[in-house]
């Protein structure tokens, strides 16, 4: 799947079965289900879902939270990049991991 394909999936009524938990968190969030999303990622303990959950607090305006996430995933709290094109980011990363 490539990144046009997942983001014509959120015009669905939900979630494919076939993506992963991060995927899904992603999904869970870009259609307004944040707490879905954070009640993914915060059952998992690995790079990629901490750095979802870095994400989802600096949407939620905790950058405080976002900070102590990005240090758990090893990367940078992102100052100068959208919310948007932090989540594209993310997605495009997650689906090139599955190829």
């Amino acid at each position: 799947m490539n990144y046009e394909e997942f983001v014509a999936t959120l015009e669905l009524d939900h979630c494919p079965e076939t993506f992963s938990p991060c995927l899904r968190a992603l999904w869970l969030d870009a259609t307004g289900d944040w707490t879905g999303a954070h009640e993914i990622v915060q059952q998992m303990d690995d790079r990629n879902a901490a750095r979802i959950h870095a994400y989802l607090h600096r949407k939620e305006g905790d950058d405080w939270n976002a900070r102590y996430w990005h240090r758990r995933s090893g990367t940078v709290f992102p100052q100068h990049q959208s919310l948007e094109d932090e989540w594209a980011s993310l997605v495009a990363s997650l689906l090139s991991e599955q190829r």
